[in-house]
């Protein structure tokens, strides 16, 4: 029997649930299989409806899918509330994208007389690829995990998803599993098309199916490295997309600490504390001009700061990692401790203080430049650009980078951004990265370590992941997918190079 602990006392609960057998895995990868193949004879708009469904279903459901979250993580009702949000509109995007039509990328180019000589006809779109299986994460239980976007992205493509539930968060798993499923069966979805395994013995089998053809991952690198390889073992290596790690560097500048200090560092701290500071996102080093305005800036932080109180994390596995990356640091005289908020009295269930440490930008090293999951900011002060710049060679790559600036800094701003861009998926300006827009133009991904591939986990591109090209040359009408038939009108497509919209 697989338990569950409430993070704010640390008190553990019998589940009703077991971890999955093996036997059980292989049953449900193939019932998934066997729904990929029905699948295949639904059209588009069936697809569409099928996504809006399953929004509908959790806002149905939001209720008693926030009580069951608050229990099992803490992150409180307002929160879950809006994450409930996030996940119900996700379907609903992934629903217009697959209306639209577009991410199939479809093409046409006619047979006949060309530069190179006579050259065949070649009609090319994206197809689903399969049983894909989704890990979910502990700190979004929602957007990020059973009903997140890896999910939703999955089945918009055409795949059937088989999910492995987060330790930290059972129940949560097993009722967002029960609402979409039975929303799926209402709407006429083939059996299997959703399935869910727990233990972290079913997630390994989950990942050595050979009917699974691609893992969706959002958790630390340890865990996805242990996935790939996993993944590598295979007598068939398949995609793995992973988020894995990301420290956020923050820079700003001296017209920035100028104009604005205070507001910056209450941003700041805002930010860095969001959500006990479980976020992929959040900023874990700030760049702050050595003087007079950035030391407003750093007194106003850790003003914030030590005036807190600790806030709940979600697991024992992270409150014990933030201890000793901060402790560790501290002890080892590589920073020194700025700001500690007050800590729980009690010691029930797992916490963190707000902690702001500082460094010298130039003395900043690899083991000061690690992810610390959880309310900690490392602030790493700077004379000349050029310090930044040096240090930047110790931050690993990461999801975004932020750079609060005047407008009169165009040329330096200009300069700090080209060394940036190579380094990070998204560049913010002017305010912060916590908080990741669900649209068409969202990228969330970055170089490794942040994440393994070059695709989005969040927006309509995430689709991207779950799909692969098909080219047909010279097909009979007969054999070819509708939305690459000459008559056809319903998508974007480009023909013979020219873009057709639909």
């Amino acid at each position: 029997m697989l338990t569950t602990t409430d993070p704010r006392t640390g008190a553990v609960t019998a589940t009703t649930l077991d971890a999955t057998a093996p036997e059980q895995t292989d049953a449900i990868v193939r019932a998934a299989q066997a729904a990929f193949a029905q699948l295949a004879t639904r059209d588009r708009a069936w697809r569409a409806g099928l996504l809006d469904a399953l929004a509908d279903a959790l806002d149905a459901d939001r209720t008693a899918l926030v009580e069951v979250a608050d229990r099992e993580t803490g992150l409180g009702p307002v929160r879950l509330d809006g994450e409930v949000s996030r996940a119900a509109f996700q379907f609903r995007l992934f629903a217009e994208a697959v209306r639209e039509g577009g991410y199939l990328e479809a093409a046409i180019d006619h047979g006949g007389p060309t530069a190179l000589g006579p050259a065949p006809e070649i009609r090319r779109l994206l197809v689903p690829i399969g049983p894909v299986a989704v890990f979910g994460s502990s700190n979004f239980p929602f957007a990020f995990s059973v009903a997140g976007g890896d999910t939703a992205s999955a089945l918009a493509g055409g795949n059937p998803v088989v999910l492995k539930a987060h330790s930290s968060h059972l129940e949560t798993s097993a009722r967002s599993f029960a609402v979409l499923s039975a929303a799926a069966v209402a709407y006429g979805a083939p059996a299997g098309l959703l399935g869910i395994v727990y233990g972290t013995g079913a997630g390994a089998a989950l990942v050595a199916h050979p009917l699974v053809r691609a893992v969706g991952f959002t958790g630390s690198l340890g865990g996805g490295q242990a996935l790939m390889d996993l993944i590598a073992d295979r007598d068939e290596p398949i995609p793995f997309y992973g988020e894995l790690s990301s420290l956020n560097p923050l820079v700003v500048t001296r017209g920035a600490a100028a104009a604005r200090a205070e507001g910056i560092a209450d941003g700041l701290f805002g930010s860095f504390t969001l959500g006990s500071g479980q976020f992929c996102t959040k900023p874990g080093i700030a760049f702050v001009p050595n003087g007079p305005d950035g030391d407003a800036l750093v007194a106003r932080l850790v003003e914030r700061a030590t005036d807190a109180a600790a806030s709940v994390l979600l697991n024992a596995r992270i409150a014990d990692s933030f201890d000793e990356i901060r402790d560790r640091l501290v002890a080892e005289g590589a920073v020194e401790l700025l700001a500690r908020g007050s800590e729980h009295g009690d010691g029930a269930g797992f916490s963190a203080a707000p902690t702001v440490l500082g460094v010298a930008a130039r003395d900043l090293t690899a083991e000061v430049a690690e992810e610390a999951f959880g309310p900690l900011i490392v602030v790493a002060r700077y004379d000349v650009d050029a310090d930044i710049v040096a240090a930047l060679d110790a931050v690993p790559d990461s999801l975004t980078a932020t750079v609060h600036s005047e407008a009169d800094e165009v040329e330096a701003v200009s300069a700090l951004v080209a060394e940036l861009a190579p380094r990070v998926g998204r560049l913010v300006f002017d305010g912060y990265p916590t908080g990741v827009r669900v649209s068409w133009a969202q990228h969330h991904g970055g170089p490794w370590p942040a994440t393994n591939s070059q695709h989005t986990s969040v927006g309509v591109s995430a689709i991207r992941r779950f799909l692969r090209p098909l080219a047909y040359q010279d097909a009979p009408e007969a054999m070819l997918p509708v939305e690459l038939r000459d008559d056809f009108r319903g998508i974007p497509r480009r023909v013979d190079g020219v873009l057709q919209l639909a």
